[in-house]
């Protein structure tokens, strides 16, 4: 099931401590000091007067500020993913409420979370600047976390059932099973995923660290606000510049962090036999030649190994049922319980949000549904577009791993440039063209787009088995054949998930596709987008409510009526069986 990574090399073998090793110590007490600096700066009074420099000293320590950010957010999302998804999994009672709230939740866009979290930590932290930092991560958190929890749960329901049944039959309890079964199922998408989730963080950047609610304004230091302020002026210098270090830090972050683990995780994809070609990485071979490293490991695995082995007594082993149909009275109880709060909490959400709405004249209800047909539009256009390259080029790159390496980093630079950064190039562009923000926000709203279905099909062709492959060569299979009957339901569980987040993904992009500000000016056109975030903007709350339900309301029930069934349909019908 597990295989070496890399070819048997005795260099990755030695134990002898050599000028990397010095390197990499000072590397990691300098990123500890970097860290301890740049979260320093986060607390004290948060200064309302606040501007945003556009020069090219203020770089390097608004991108650290960035940077930080986007990490405790990721690592939040992650932490996030493996509960939420693990529980929907486990308690199927459960995930009849946990994924029908997930669907809402990455359906409701940045923005709509602004109000309320922003409030609630100014509250809890008055006239502090940590409050403002928190709701910015808490932003960026709902920016990423969506898709890492669909692709995780998507992995955990494809899992063979020859699998389980071996778990069931070895005796291992729920944390055995978590370690050895599921999560190394997962380890593939959550990888990609987590490449396209760190992209949606730099795609939101702009309107999350700087933003308008009612007549006040926030401004935190960091690379997007740089840039929103850059883009705002068409000071076309420092949006050069500002997005030279983007694409600088991501480039960064792909050989630093993103192309080890992709080696890493290719141990854990299902096949019997040593592909021809799998990801390599350079970064990955010197940690495993490092002797400081080895030497550290040494004096945590066994702390480890006890941590594991006093949790592993903890769980009872995991046994056969001795009728499929049999049920655990705790684990019912605990449902119903789960079930009973939630409940509550919707009825009182929906109580609050009817006093709301019922403030909304019937002007703003035509505005809101008309924006919502234009926005539909628009998402289905974006939605077509993007499958329309995003399924071979994927492919291309899963099934090519010197490919991947090529083009992986240029894809997250592209799927991880501002969308608003990028349109005063755009809005020029169409000017010379001809047309307008109705087919640039299109264009945006692609930005926001194509990024989920590319990630996800590249891992759904990186986890078919390369034997298979083999098979269709033996067998003489045409192109077209090998695209029916062996790619396409290949990535179908994968393209399903990306479509779901894509979609998702669209309407939420079109809260900075629709309402774009330049040179100190308003840009829009009409679209549920637009309406959000214009209602942020002012303040206006119930017309913020009424849209953001219409959008979540959209986004369900075409995940209940069109993509849900298409997702069993993968799960029954493409599940990988070994």
């Amino acid at each position: 099931m597990t295989r070496p990574l890399t070819p048997a090399n005795k260099t990755l073998e030695r134990s002898t401590w050599t000028w990397q090793d010095g390197l990499l110590i000072l590397a990691i007490l300098s990123l500890i000091l970097v860290i301890v600096q740049t979260a320093s700066q986060f607390t004290g009074d948060y200064n309302p007067n606040f501007k945003i420099e556009t020069t090219l000293s203020v770089l390097p320590i608004y991108t650290a500020q960035t940077l930080l950010r986007m990490a405790v957010a990721y690592f939040l999302s992650l932490l996030f993913t493996l509960v939420y998804a693990y529980s929907a999994y486990r308690y199927p009672l459960a995930a009849k409420i946990l994924i029908p709230l997930l669907d809402i939740l990455q359906s409701i866009p940045v923005l709509s979370f602004l109000p309320g979290v922003v409030l609630a930590l100014i509250t809890l932290f008055p006239g502090q600047r940590i409050g403002v930092e928190i709701a910015s991560v808490i932003l960026i958190f709902t920016g990423m976390t969506w898709n890492l929890t669909f692709s995780f749960y998507q992995s955990l329901s494809g899992i063979p059932q020859e699998l389980k049944e071996a778990a069931q039959v070895y005796r291992l309890n729920a944390w055995q099973q978590f370690w050895t079964l599921e999560l190394p199922a997962g380890a593939i998408g959550l990888v990609w995923n987590s490449v396209m989730s760190v992209a949606g963080g730099w795609f939101f950047l702009i309107a999350i660290e700087s933003f308008t609610l009612g007549d006040k304004n926030f401004q935190l230091p960091g690379l997007g606000s740089y840039l929103g302020k850059a883009a705002n002026e068409g000071n076309f210098g420092a949006i050069g510049w500002g997005l030279a270090v983007l694409i600088g830090v991501i480039v960064a972050i792909d050989f630093f962090v993103w192309q080890p683990l992709i080696a890493w995780a290719e141990k854990f994809k299902y096949q019997a036999v040593e592909a021809a070609n799998v990801p390599q990485s350079n970064v990955l071979d010197f940690f495993r030649r490092s002797a400081t490293l080895r030497m550290l490991k040494s004096r945590i695995s066994p702390i480890g190994d006890s941590f594991d082995r006093g949790l592993a007594r903890a769980f009872a082993p995991a046994n056969l049922p001795k009728n499929p149909q049999q049920k655990n009275p705790i684990g019912n109880w605990i449902n119903w319980i789960f079930v009973s709060g939630f409940a509550v909490i919707v009825l009182w959400g929906t109580w609050e949000a009817l006093l709301l709405l019922r403030l909304l004249s019937l002007g703003d209800w035509q505005k809101v549904i008309g924006g919502a047909i234009f926005t539909a539009l628009r998402v289905i256009c974006a939605l077509f577009l993007s499958l329309l390259w995003t399924v071979p080029v994927g492919v291309a790159i899963g099934r090519n791993p010197r490919l991947a390496q090529i083009l992986q980093p240029l894809v997250q630079i592209a799927a991880s440039v501002p969308a608003t950064a990028l349109f005063p190039v755009l809005l020029l562009a169409l000017i010379q063209a001809g047309g307008g923000l109705q087919i640039g926000s299109v264009a945006l709203m692609m930005l926001g787009t194509m990024w989920y279905l590319l990630f996800n099909v590249i891992a759904g062709a990186q986890a078919i088995p390369s034997e298979l492959f083999e098979a269709a060569q033996v067998y003489k299979l045409s192109l077209v054949q090998r695209w029916k009957s062996l790619i396409l339901p290949g990535i179908f569980p994968y393209l399903i998930t990306g479509i779901i987040t894509a979609v998702g993904g669209a309407w939420n992009a079109s809260i900075v596709s629709e309402y774009v500000q330049f040179k100190g000016q308003i840009i829009a056109t009409d679209g549920l987008g637009e309406t959000i975030s214009q209602a942020t903007a002012s303040g206006n709350f119930p017309l913020l409510l009424a849209a953001t339900s219409v959008m979540s309301l959209l986004v369900v029930l075409t995940n209940r009526l069109v993509w849900r069934p298409l997702y069993r349909l993968a799960q029954e019908k493409y599940q990988l069986l070994v």
